[in-house]
Protein backbone atom coordinates (compact mmCIF):
# COMPACT_ATOMS: atom_id res chain seq x y z
CA UNK A 1 0.00 0.00 0.00
CA UNK A 2 2.90 2.33 0.82
CA UNK A 3 4.69 1.31 -2.41
CA UNK A 4 1.35 2.47 -4.45
CA UNK A 5 0.86 5.81 -2.53
CA UNK A 6 4.11 7.10 -3.47
CA UNK A 7 4.06 5.76 -6.76
CA UNK A 8 0.77 7.95 -7.19
CA UNK A 9 2.45 10.81 -5.34
CA UNK A 10 5.89 10.68 -7.84
CA UNK A 11 3.20 10.61 -11.12
CA UNK A 12 1.59 13.45 -9.58
CA UNK A 13 4.71 15.66 -8.96
CA UNK A 14 5.99 14.99 -12.91
CA UNK A 15 2.72 16.07 -14.33
CA UNK A 16 2.78 19.33 -12.28
CA UNK A 17 6.64 19.81 -13.13
CA UNK A 18 5.67 19.59 -16.93
CA UNK A 19 2.51 21.99 -16.74
CA UNK A 20 5.13 24.71 -15.41
CA UNK A 21 6.43 27.24 -17.51
CA UNK A 22 10.13 28.35 -16.83
CA UNK A 23 9.89 31.87 -14.75
CA UNK A 24 12.55 33.75 -13.55
CA UNK A 25 13.02 35.40 -9.54
CA UNK A 26 9.09 33.41 -8.74
CA UNK A 27 7.23 35.25 -10.90
CA UNK A 28 4.00 34.24 -12.29
CA UNK A 29 3.19 32.52 -15.04
CA UNK A 30 1.03 30.53 -16.44
CA UNK A 31 0.49 26.60 -17.38
CA UNK A 32 1.30 24.93 -20.54
CA UNK A 33 0.91 21.90 -22.03
CA UNK A 34 3.02 19.14 -23.51
CA UNK A 35 1.88 20.35 -27.03
CA UNK A 36 4.26 22.97 -27.09
CA UNK A 37 7.61 22.38 -29.19
CA UNK A 38 8.90 25.82 -29.97
CA UNK A 39 9.80 28.68 -27.48
CA UNK A 40 10.51 32.16 -28.57
CA UNK A 41 13.97 31.84 -27.74
CA UNK A 42 14.03 28.80 -30.33
CA UNK A 43 12.65 31.15 -33.50
CA UNK A 44 14.91 33.89 -32.58
CA UNK A 45 17.69 32.91 -30.29
CA UNK A 46 18.75 36.60 -29.11
CA UNK A 47 16.33 36.00 -26.17
CA UNK A 48 19.16 35.61 -23.44
CA UNK A 49 20.40 39.16 -24.21
CA UNK A 50 16.69 40.77 -22.91
CA UNK A 51 13.88 41.05 -20.27
CA UNK A 52 10.35 41.54 -20.66
CA UNK A 53 7.04 42.84 -19.52
CA UNK A 54 4.25 41.17 -20.09
CA UNK A 55 0.54 42.92 -20.03
CA UNK A 56 -0.76 41.23 -17.14
CA UNK A 57 2.39 42.71 -15.23
CA UNK A 58 4.78 38.97 -15.14
CA UNK A 59 8.19 40.14 -15.33
CA UNK A 60 10.58 37.79 -16.29
CA UNK A 61 14.25 38.24 -17.20
CA UNK A 62 15.24 34.86 -18.09
CA UNK A 63 13.62 34.24 -21.78
CA UNK A 64 15.65 31.15 -22.86
CA UNK A 65 12.53 28.28 -22.76
CA UNK A 66 10.30 31.01 -21.49
CA UNK A 67 6.44 31.73 -22.89
CA UNK A 68 3.26 32.31 -21.78
CA UNK A 69 -0.32 31.67 -23.54
CA UNK A 70 -1.81 34.53 -24.65
CA UNK A 71 0.97 37.40 -24.31
CA UNK A 72 4.59 36.39 -25.71
CA UNK A 73 4.64 32.51 -27.79
CA UNK A 74 5.26 31.12 -31.07
CA UNK A 75 2.66 31.00 -33.74
CA UNK A 76 3.75 29.02 -37.27
CA UNK A 77 2.10 30.30 -40.33
CA UNK A 78 2.74 29.12 -44.12
CA UNK A 79 5.92 26.60 -42.37
CA UNK A 80 7.11 30.04 -40.87
CA UNK A 81 7.76 30.11 -37.02
CA UNK A 82 6.52 33.75 -35.57
CA UNK A 83 7.01 35.11 -32.03
CA UNK A 84 3.69 36.82 -30.61
CA UNK A 85 3.62 39.83 -28.59
CA UNK A 86 0.34 40.36 -27.63
CA UNK A 87 -1.06 42.88 -25.23
CA UNK A 88 -4.61 44.65 -24.01
CA UNK A 89 -5.45 48.15 -24.17
CA UNK A 90 -5.71 47.68 -19.96
CA UNK A 91 -3.28 45.71 -18.03
CA UNK A 92 -0.45 46.04 -15.84
CA UNK A 93 1.55 48.96 -16.81
CA UNK A 94 5.26 49.99 -16.18
CA UNK A 95 5.89 52.40 -13.29
CA UNK A 96 6.49 55.47 -15.96
CA UNK A 97 3.65 54.51 -18.29
CA UNK A 98 0.08 54.26 -18.55
CA UNK A 99 0.58 51.72 -21.79
CA UNK A 100 0.69 48.06 -21.39
CA UNK A 101 3.11 46.15 -23.56
CA UNK A 102 4.55 42.99 -23.88
CA UNK A 103 7.37 44.32 -24.63
CA UNK A 104 11.22 43.19 -24.63
CA UNK A 105 14.24 45.53 -23.06
CA UNK A 106 17.55 45.28 -23.79
CA UNK A 107 19.63 44.31 -20.16
CA UNK A 108 22.86 45.79 -22.15
CA UNK A 109 22.54 49.45 -21.79
CA UNK A 110 24.61 52.00 -23.88
CA UNK A 111 24.96 56.05 -24.36
CA UNK A 112 24.65 57.31 -28.15
CA UNK A 113 28.12 58.06 -28.52
CA UNK A 114 28.83 54.07 -28.25
CA UNK A 115 25.64 52.99 -30.06
CA UNK A 116 23.73 49.80 -30.62
CA UNK A 117 22.05 48.38 -33.47
CA UNK A 118 18.58 46.79 -33.32
CA UNK A 119 16.31 45.19 -36.27
CA UNK A 120 13.18 43.63 -36.88
CA UNK A 121 11.08 42.02 -39.54
CA UNK A 122 7.38 41.68 -38.55
CA UNK A 123 4.06 42.14 -39.28
CA UNK A 124 1.17 44.11 -36.92
CA UNK A 125 -2.19 41.58 -36.42
CA UNK A 126 -4.08 43.84 -34.85
CA UNK A 127 -4.64 47.19 -33.10
CA UNK A 128 -7.00 48.20 -30.87
CA UNK A 129 -10.65 49.08 -33.10
CA UNK A 130 -11.70 50.88 -29.89
CA UNK A 131 -10.77 54.67 -29.37
CA UNK A 132 -11.25 58.37 -29.85
CA UNK A 133 -10.54 59.28 -33.15
CA UNK A 134 -9.34 62.89 -32.58
CA UNK A 135 -6.53 61.14 -29.73
CA UNK A 136 -3.11 60.75 -31.86
CA UNK A 137 -2.18 57.36 -29.79
CA UNK A 138 -5.89 55.54 -30.90
CA UNK A 139 -5.33 52.42 -32.93
CA UNK A 140 -1.76 52.42 -32.67
CA UNK A 141 1.14 50.02 -31.24
CA UNK A 142 5.10 50.89 -31.06
CA UNK A 143 6.93 47.99 -32.72
CA UNK A 144 10.33 49.58 -31.27
CA UNK A 145 12.30 51.56 -29.19
CA UNK A 146 15.12 53.67 -27.86
CA UNK A 147 14.70 54.59 -24.42
CA UNK A 148 16.49 56.41 -22.06
CA UNK A 149 17.38 55.07 -18.49
CA UNK A 150 18.35 58.42 -16.81
CA UNK A 151 17.38 62.03 -16.73
CA UNK A 152 14.12 62.25 -17.19
CA UNK A 153 13.69 58.54 -19.13
CA UNK A 154 12.24 60.17 -21.96
CA UNK A 155 11.84 58.24 -25.82
CA UNK A 156 14.22 59.47 -28.56
CA UNK A 157 12.61 56.63 -30.93
CA UNK A 158 9.47 55.09 -31.01
CA UNK A 159 8.23 52.87 -33.91
CA UNK A 160 4.54 53.20 -34.37
CA UNK A 161 1.90 51.32 -36.66
CA UNK A 162 -1.72 52.74 -36.81
CA UNK A 163 -4.79 51.83 -38.22
CA UNK A 164 -7.75 53.47 -38.22
CA UNK A 165 -10.92 50.97 -37.81
CA UNK A 166 -12.68 51.51 -41.28
CA UNK A 167 -9.18 51.52 -43.40
CA UNK A 168 -8.16 49.30 -45.07
CA UNK A 169 -4.12 50.37 -44.86
CA UNK A 170 -2.58 51.83 -41.59
CA UNK A 171 0.64 53.94 -41.39
CA UNK A 172 3.87 52.91 -40.36
CA UNK A 173 6.04 56.46 -38.39
CA UNK A 174 8.45 57.27 -36.03
CA UNK A 175 8.53 59.69 -32.74
CA UNK A 176 11.67 61.30 -31.60
CA UNK A 177 10.77 62.88 -27.73
CA UNK A 178 13.28 66.00 -27.07
CA UNK A 179 15.15 65.44 -23.94
CA UNK A 180 13.61 68.69 -22.38
CA UNK A 181 15.82 71.27 -20.60
CA UNK A 182 14.93 71.93 -17.27
CA UNK A 183 11.85 70.25 -16.21
CA UNK A 184 10.25 67.76 -18.33
CA UNK A 185 6.64 69.41 -18.12
CA UNK A 186 7.19 71.25 -22.12
CA UNK A 187 8.13 67.84 -23.75
CA UNK A 188 7.17 66.61 -26.89
CA UNK A 189 7.01 63.79 -29.92
CA UNK A 190 8.03 65.37 -32.98
CA UNK A 191 6.58 62.60 -35.35
CA UNK A 192 8.13 61.77 -39.29
CA UNK A 193 5.80 59.49 -41.69
CA UNK A 194 7.53 56.66 -43.22
CA UNK A 195 4.24 54.71 -44.90
CA UNK A 196 1.13 56.80 -45.17
CA UNK A 197 0.71 59.49 -42.44
CA UNK A 198 2.61 60.67 -39.30
CA UNK A 199 1.52 60.80 -35.26
CA UNK A 200 -0.26 64.43 -35.77
CA UNK A 201 -3.25 63.28 -38.43
CA UNK A 202 -6.26 62.91 -36.57
CA UNK A 203 -9.90 62.64 -36.96
CA UNK A 204 -12.33 65.73 -37.26
CA UNK A 205 -14.13 64.21 -34.24
CA UNK A 206 -14.66 61.08 -31.88
CA UNK A 207 -15.93 58.95 -34.81
CA UNK A 208 -14.73 60.33 -37.74
CA UNK A 209 -11.77 59.35 -39.47
CA UNK A 210 -8.88 61.01 -41.74
CA UNK A 211 -8.32 59.83 -45.45
CA UNK A 212 -7.05 56.37 -45.56
CA UNK A 213 -3.10 56.67 -46.41
CA UNK A 214 -2.56 55.63 -50.16
CA UNK A 215 0.69 53.99 -49.54
CA UNK A 216 0.12 52.66 -45.89
CA UNK A 217 1.42 49.39 -44.76
CA UNK A 218 -2.21 46.64 -44.08
CA UNK A 219 -2.64 44.37 -41.24
CA UNK A 220 -0.93 41.10 -42.35
CA UNK A 221 1.76 42.74 -44.39
CA UNK A 222 5.41 42.59 -43.53
CA UNK A 223 8.30 45.17 -42.81
CA UNK A 224 11.27 45.91 -41.27
CA UNK A 225 13.27 48.40 -39.66
CA UNK A 226 17.14 48.81 -38.90
CA UNK A 227 18.21 51.30 -36.36
CA UNK A 228 21.52 51.79 -36.17
CA UNK A 229 23.05 54.26 -33.74
CA UNK A 230 26.73 55.20 -34.71
CA UNK A 231 28.84 57.22 -32.67
CA UNK A 232 25.52 59.33 -31.72
CA UNK A 233 24.25 59.64 -35.45
CA UNK A 234 21.16 57.46 -35.18
CA UNK A 235 20.44 55.79 -38.83
CA UNK A 236 17.19 54.66 -39.50
CA UNK A 237 16.21 51.88 -42.40
CA UNK A 238 12.46 50.77 -43.29
CA UNK A 239 11.92 48.11 -46.04
CA UNK A 240 9.06 46.36 -46.92
CA UNK A 241 7.95 44.40 -50.57
CA UNK A 242 6.33 46.55 -52.96
CA UNK A 243 7.30 49.99 -50.91
CA UNK A 244 9.88 52.55 -51.67
CA UNK A 245 12.82 51.40 -49.00
CA UNK A 246 13.12 54.80 -46.61
CA UNK A 247 16.16 56.05 -44.46
CA UNK A 248 16.64 58.59 -42.17
CA UNK A 249 19.40 60.19 -40.45
CA UNK A 250 18.80 61.96 -36.89
CA UNK A 251 21.65 63.28 -34.15
CA UNK A 252 21.20 62.31 -30.85
CA UNK A 253 24.19 64.46 -29.51
CA UNK A 254 23.03 67.44 -30.97
CA UNK A 255 19.25 69.06 -30.86
CA UNK A 256 17.52 70.47 -33.55
CA UNK A 257 14.87 72.08 -31.06
CA UNK A 258 16.98 74.26 -28.79
CA UNK A 259 15.34 77.19 -28.94
CA UNK A 260 11.62 78.28 -29.20
CA UNK A 261 12.19 79.21 -32.67
CA UNK A 262 13.12 75.60 -33.69
CA UNK A 263 9.89 74.00 -32.93
CA UNK A 264 7.98 72.93 -36.29
CA UNK A 265 4.24 73.81 -37.11
CA UNK A 266 3.54 70.32 -36.30
CA UNK A 267 4.28 70.50 -32.92
CA UNK A 268 2.26 74.10 -32.41
CA UNK A 269 -0.71 72.50 -33.80
CA UNK A 270 -0.67 69.20 -32.05
CA UNK A 271 -0.01 70.12 -28.41
CA UNK A 272 -1.72 73.93 -29.03
CA UNK A 273 -4.14 73.22 -25.96
CA UNK A 274 -2.07 70.95 -23.75
CA UNK A 275 0.56 71.67 -20.71
CA UNK A 276 2.81 69.26 -22.42
CA UNK A 277 4.62 70.23 -25.60
CA UNK A 278 5.93 74.03 -25.03
CA UNK A 279 9.63 73.29 -24.13
CA UNK A 280 12.82 73.04 -26.05
CA UNK A 281 15.90 70.76 -25.69
CA UNK A 282 18.76 70.57 -24.18
CA UNK A 283 21.89 71.41 -26.83
CA UNK A 284 23.32 68.07 -26.44
CA UNK A 285 19.98 66.19 -26.74
CA UNK A 286 20.90 62.96 -25.66
CA UNK A 287 24.28 62.97 -25.44
CA UNK A 288 26.32 60.98 -22.35
CA UNK A 289 23.11 59.84 -21.34
CA UNK A 290 22.01 55.97 -20.87
CA UNK A 291 19.91 54.10 -23.32
CA UNK A 292 18.48 50.67 -24.28
CA UNK A 293 16.35 49.17 -27.08
CA UNK A 294 13.28 48.07 -26.59
CA UNK A 295 11.38 45.74 -29.33
CA UNK A 296 7.71 44.09 -28.70
CA UNK A 297 3.93 45.24 -28.62
CA UNK A 298 3.75 48.65 -26.78
CA UNK A 299 -0.22 49.28 -27.11
CA UNK A 300 -0.56 53.06 -27.31
CA UNK A 301 -4.68 52.68 -26.63
CA UNK A 302 -4.99 53.13 -22.66
CA UNK A 303 -8.55 54.65 -21.67
CA UNK A 304 -7.17 57.62 -19.90
CA UNK A 305 -5.74 58.86 -23.68
CA UNK A 306 -7.77 57.54 -26.22
CA UNK A 307 -11.43 56.73 -24.71
CA UNK A 308 -10.65 52.56 -25.90
CA UNK A 309 -12.52 50.13 -24.07
CA UNK A 310 -11.39 48.72 -21.92
CA UNK A 311 -14.26 46.43 -20.00
CA UNK A 312 -12.86 47.24 -17.12
CA UNK A 313 -9.70 45.31 -17.21
CA UNK A 314 -10.62 41.91 -18.02
CA UNK A 315 -8.26 40.95 -20.19
CA UNK A 316 -10.49 38.09 -21.76
CA UNK A 317 -13.41 40.37 -23.07
CA UNK A 318 -10.54 43.03 -24.19
CA UNK A 319 -9.27 39.80 -26.37
CA UNK A 320 -12.59 39.07 -27.30
CA UNK A 321 -13.95 42.25 -28.62
CA UNK A 322 -10.86 44.02 -30.43
CA UNK A 323 -8.78 45.88 -27.53
CA UNK A 324 -6.06 44.57 -27.96
CA UNK A 325 -2.58 44.79 -29.99
CA UNK A 326 -0.94 42.00 -31.50
CA UNK A 327 2.74 41.99 -32.89
CA UNK A 328 4.22 39.15 -35.04
CA UNK A 329 8.23 38.97 -35.27
CA UNK A 330 9.57 36.46 -37.84
CA UNK A 331 13.71 37.40 -37.30
CA UNK A 332 15.33 40.00 -35.39
CA UNK A 333 18.93 40.91 -34.32
CA UNK A 334 20.53 42.92 -31.51
CA UNK A 335 24.22 43.77 -31.05
CA UNK A 336 26.82 46.87 -31.56
CA UNK A 337 26.88 49.41 -33.80
CA UNK A 338 28.28 49.55 -37.59
CA UNK A 339 29.73 52.19 -39.54
CA UNK A 340 27.22 53.14 -42.14
CA UNK A 341 27.51 52.39 -45.57
CA UNK A 342 27.18 56.11 -46.75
Amino acid sequence: MKKLSFLIIAILTIVSCKNETKVNDNKTSDSISDSISKYPSDVIPFMDKWKILLGDGTYVDDLVGFQKDDFFYVETENDVDWVVYKTPNSGVTSRTSSNTRTELGEKRHWIPEEGGKLTGTLKVKHVSTTGDATAASSYSVVVGQIHSDEGHENEPLKIYYKKFPSHTKGSVFWNYEINTAGDNIGRFDYSTPVWGHDFSVVGTDATTYPEEPANGIALNEEFSYEVNVYKGIMYLTFTSEGHETVTFTKSLIKSDFATKEDIPEQIKRVYANREKGGGVERDTAYAGEINYFKQGAYNQANYKSTKSEVYGGDIAKQYQNGSYAEVWFKEATVGEAIAPKN
